[in-house]
């Protein structure tokens, strides 16, 4: 199972909120933090249904040091880690054949994105096939 940083934001007189820097634009509420948990993971599952059913891919998750580079999210000290619900099924171990070079241009652009090989190659995939 994926697993998402989301950052708990709380104001004085407000309820607890969570932002998912992975998906802007997706926030949720809640008056406790046991309540915010399943507030977050309902709202990480409806989004990432509705990219699914739209065809567009879900991002592999950020880890929490390139998250904490933005400015935005800088200042943030409490995160909370959601699980997204599983897609596709299990994980099955393969051989390919790639040049040399392909491989080391994949790996190098893994690395600088904090992906895995396997994580680029499924993203890669996802975009050409245009599903998630």
């Amino acid at each position: 199972m994926a697993e998402y940083i989301a950052l708990i934001h709380k104001d004085a007189g407000s309820d607890f909120g969570a932002s998912f820097p992975d998906f802007p634009g997706v926030v949720t509420a809640a008056p406790t933090l046991e309540d915010l948990r399943k507030e977050a993971e309902e709202a990480l599952a409806l989004h990432i249904a509705g990219l699914v059913e739209d065809g567009e891919i879900v991002p592999d998750p950020s880890p929490l040091d390139v998250i904490a580079q933005v400015d935005d999210y800088r200042d943030s000290v409490a995160v909370l880690v959601v699980g997204a619900p599983v897609l596709g099924g299990a994980s099955v171990r393969v051989n390919i054949t790639l040049p040399e070079s392909m491989l080391k241009r994949i790996d190098q652009y893994a690395e600088e994105h904090g992906m895995t090989r396997s994580g680029f190659l499924v993203q890669a995939a996802k975009k050409e096939l245009l599903v998630a």
